[in-house]
């Protein structure tokens, strides 16, 4: 029995990415089938990065088609991914050279966001992505430190400025330019400007996300950067106590009325593990982020543990992602970054680059 397009197809059809939850056909990732006599080679692309298990999806691809298609031949499956611009807030100006914008946030200080925000960045660049990040915190910039960079960003046309590099990411902050110990003691309307320069003035190459680390709070300056940035979608970033989870709820309302969708919730400090005997409880509460992402509808992302190698590693310049890649906790952070990429990857996409741009001149 000759084989044809549609038998592979067809069979590809009950086949589901663990990744996205649909079957690969649905998700329109099956590409280029090819049938020769009896063999079969196809490619599988998909809208979010995952290196890391492309050659899994490329064996259970092939498993499926010889289990399905009993008089298969020769099987040659190729993975890859493609990430695509999405839709962001209307009426917002896009920024060149960045497809997607991660905003993480949090309602207040001190819950790790700039740690969880600078790990997930560096967990999609592991996946294969081409990522930057934005420390939009302009009084308490912490991405200089945490990404180990000194010194001051260069310009090659004396406008823009090129992002500073530091373990595979492009990162831009108000950090690379002043003094460490000088205290920024502006207003906001300066501070909303001197964010809007550095994400515009900033020549970002090809990102396929750009993680903007926001400063905590539900503010002036947090609803200026909402209105101005356009953001694919937000993360926030919060603890299980009710007194972190209570601001959490503000930062998440915020966005809503703003128009900006939110992509989940990851629950910092969940556990506590000793250093010492490496026991594990839940010394801030248990449950908190989960009834919070029930409460409004919105994913659980993940949790993670209050542990000192987090600290250590992201004050010393090399965060866990980069130091411990293959550590248990480098793994939730690559599990978290792959189902935001995944939610980025279901939202409607950006179509205002395959418009002709109008000219008008006076001749």
């Amino acid at each position: 029995m000759s084989l044809n397009e549609t038998d592979v197809q067809n069979a590809l059809k009950t086949l589901i990415d663990p990744n996205t939850k649909k079957d690969f056909v649905g998700g329109k990732s099956v590409k280029n089938v090819k049938v020769s006599g009896n063999d079969v080679s196809l490619d599988i692309q998909l809208g979010y990065p995952a290196k890391s298990v492309w050659s899994e999806i490329a064996k259970m691809v092939e498993s499926h088609i010889r289990s399905s298609l009993p008089a298969v031949g020769k099987v040659n499956v190729s993975v890859s991914s493609k990430v695509v611009p999405h839709a962001v807030q209307r009426g917002v100006k896009l920024v060149d050279g960045v497809k997607n914008i991660i905003a993480v946030a949090s309602g207040k200080g001190g819950v790790g966001k700039s740690t969880t925000a600078v790990n997930l960045a560096l967990a999609l660049a592991a996946e294969g992505a081409n990522v930057g990040i934005l420390d939009a915190d302009i009084y308490g910039p912490s991405q200089p430190t945490m990404l180990g960079i000194s010194g001051q960003p260069e310009s090659d046309d004396g406008k823009s400025l090129l992002p500073m590099k530091s373990h595979g990411l492009q990162a831009m902050s108000i950090g690379f330019l002043v003094d460490a110990d000088q205290p920024m003691i502006w207003r906001g309307p300066m501070v909303t400007q001197a964010l809007d320069q550095l994400l515009r003035q900033t020549k970002w190459d090809n990102l396929d996300y750009l993680v903007v680390d926001l400063p905590p709070g539900t503010g002036d300056i947090q609803l200026s950067l909402a209105q101005n940035v356009p953001v694919t979608g937000a993360v926030i970033v919060t603890t299980p106590q009710d007194i972190a989870l209570m601001d959490a709820r503000k930062g998440l309302k915020m966005f809503e009325k703003v128009g900006i969708k939110i992509i989940g919730i990851v629950e910092n400090m969940s556990t506590h593990i000793c250093s010492k005997c490496g026991h594990e409880e839940h010394i801030f509460g248990a449950g908190g982020g989960e009834k919070m992402c029930a409460d409004y509808n919105t994913e659980f992302l993940g949790g993670l543990p209050l542990d000192i190698r987090i600290r250590e590693q992201a004050d010393s310049g090399a965060p866990t992602v980069v130091t411990d890649p293959d550590g248990n906790i480098a793994r939730v952070y690559k599990q978290i970054a792959r189902r935001i990429a995944v939610k980025v990857a279901e939202m409607a996409q950006d179509h205002s680059a395959v418009f002709p741009k109008i000219v008008v001149q006076s001749t």
